[in-house]
């Protein structure tokens, strides 16, 4: 199977996984909010951002164990692989008691950080715990085989799986919020979904890859650069999770955190849309680095990076105009705190598409395993987001946590425009430059007129009826604007997307 192909069925199920993902959540935050209020919302989604730093300590491992993978595999080396799989698990391993450990700590001391009206110390404590355990699992069962699975480019199957849990885990969450059970007790019940993903992948690699012996004598030197890694997954980490954090801990309102993650729910379903592209790429570029010439690559970085600045500019342009009316209709029916907040909305959309212009660029840092070379320039970005969120969450709030994202993102961009055409693929660097440039007219083209014009729809259907009317009028000046300016790449991605079609 050729690796364009490959993609291409990575992709579209990691794309309905996705879209499932982001609808999930719709319905799961909604569910909580009506029933439980939104302290309970806020208060979930904070332990779950504690929870997801303590999976720091498992940090680049995946990364580094994706990239030792990659020669053994296109080589068909099973017993390299093998080396590298059961190093990959004994570091799971252990890794998983210190996350324990952490989990622990956690409950026994985030009790003390908020005042909570509506849940009792004893019940926040337990809920921890309980949301602890999902990440545990996850170490200790899955993440092995979703290395191994990643690197060989059979991210279907992880997706597949996930959908599976994330189905189940959604059902679960509404009938039992629906029956008024307690949140202690629906988010325990909630693990038990966890096992269906796990049980589908331990299957799946046991039939498909009958030759893994976790007997093999691990090769950890294959895993030297986790340490390295460690730092891109501490910098993911400090972007998605800091803003939570430092509301939690400087301002200890669960209210504004609930406020966070409702428009913070709608910025993650793209982002995963978005980066569907890069989970099933970067093992792609990861073997043209390994086994093609950098004329290759280059093509091929071109062609991905018109595609996806393409797809940036749709579907932001379209939610910079449609996030407040969505937001309008969605929280319409909840009175205890007011979600309407304008500025927040533009500043949660801005810092998106500064987050993800930088995709390609970093998806090629993973690919070309380059965790070393970029340790400095990640630490400064996560400084950056720490101190200024600090410095301005006590009397901005939520603006001056994404004020701070949005400056840690526009320096990380600007630093990966340079590092990459210089260290990787050779291409002139204003050649970045010139196609940001352009997509930023582009999406200037598609929302100033509704600045004038007015949109607010009633209820969803409405909704939808606009968003695809304005993604239309978005990808007819995207067509335009890419077909005077970068007619070659264009019409190759195209190609290249007909050619497998049409296989």
């Amino acid at each position: 199977m050729s690796r364009t192909k490959k993609f291409f069925q990575n992709s579209i199920t990691t794309a309905l996984y996705q879209l499932i993902v982001m609808f999930s959540g719709f319905i799961t935050v909604g569910v909580i909010l009506r029933v439980y209020g939104s302290e309970v919302n806020g208060l979930v989604s904070s332990i779950n951002q504690f929870i997801a730093y303590f999976k720091l300590v498992e940090a680049g491992l995946s990364s580094a164990a994706i990239y030792a993978l990659y020669k053994p595999l296109a080589d068909n080396d099973q017993r390299a692989i093998n080396a590298v799989v059961v190093a990959t698990k004994n570091f799971y391993t252990k890794t998983g008691y210190i996350f324990v450990l952490l989990t622990i700590g956690l409950a026994l001391s985030y009790p003390f950080f908020v005042n909570l009206d509506t849940v009792s110390p004893l019940s926040v404590g337990i809920l921890t715990l309980i949301l602890g355990v999902k990440g545990a699992l996850e170490l200790f069962t899955l993440a092995k085989y979703r290395a191994l699975l990643t690197a060989d480019q059979k991210i279907y199957v992880i997706s597949i799986a996930s959908t599976v849990y994330t189905i189940a885990n959604t059902i679960i969450i509404v009938l039992l919020a629906n029956l008024k059970v307690d949140i202690v007790v629906l988010w325990f019940v909630t693990i038990f979904s966890m096992f269906l993903r796990t049980l589908i992948l331990v299957l799946y690699v046991k039939v498909k890859y009958k030759w893994i012996n976790f007997q093999e004598k691990p090769n950890y030197n294959a895993l030297n650069q986790r340490w390295d890694a460690l730092y891109l997954q501490i910098l993911g980490a400090i972007q998605v999770g800091a803003p939570v954090i430092i509301l939690t801990v400087l301002t200890k309102d669960m209210n504004l955190v609930s406020i966070y993650t409702v428009y913070f729910m709608i910025i993650v379903g793209l982002n995963g849309i978005l980066g569907i592209f890069k989970t099933g790429l970067f093992a792609s570029f990861g073997d043209v680095i390994v086994k093609s010439g950098i004329r290759t690559l280059q093509k091929a970085y071109k062609e991905f990076e018109f595609f996806f600045y393409s797809l940036i500019t749709v579907i932001f342009s379209v939610t910079f105009i449609m996030i407040m009316p969505f937001i309008r209709i969605y929280t319409g029916d909840i009175t205890d705190i007011n979600y309407d907040i304008p500025a927040i909305g533009f500043l949660f959309v801005l810092n998106g598409v500064l987050h993800n212009i930088k995709t390609p660029q970093g998806m090629l840092v993973m690919s070309a395993g380059l965790f070393k070379e970029t340790k400095l320039q990640t630490t400064i970005q996560g400084l950056i987001v720490i101190i200024l969120g600090i410095f301005f969450a006590p009397t901005l709030g939520i603006e001056g946590v994404l004020t701070a994202s949005i400056i840690s993102n526009i320096y990380r961009c600007i630093d990966l425009f340079i590092f990459i055409p210089k260290n990787v693929t050779k291409l002139s660097i204003k050649d970045s430059f010139d196609r940001i440039f352009k997509m930023f007219i582009s999406m200037a083209i598609i929302v100033t007129p509704f600045w004038f014009i007015d949109v607010n729809p009633t209820n969803y259907i409405y909704w939808i009826l606009i968003s695809i009317i304005i993604t239309i009028y978005a990808v007819s000046i995207v067509c335009i604007v890419g077909y005077l300016f970068y007619r070659e790449d264009m019409l190759s991605a195209i190609n290249r997307i007909f050619n497998v079609l049409k296989k």
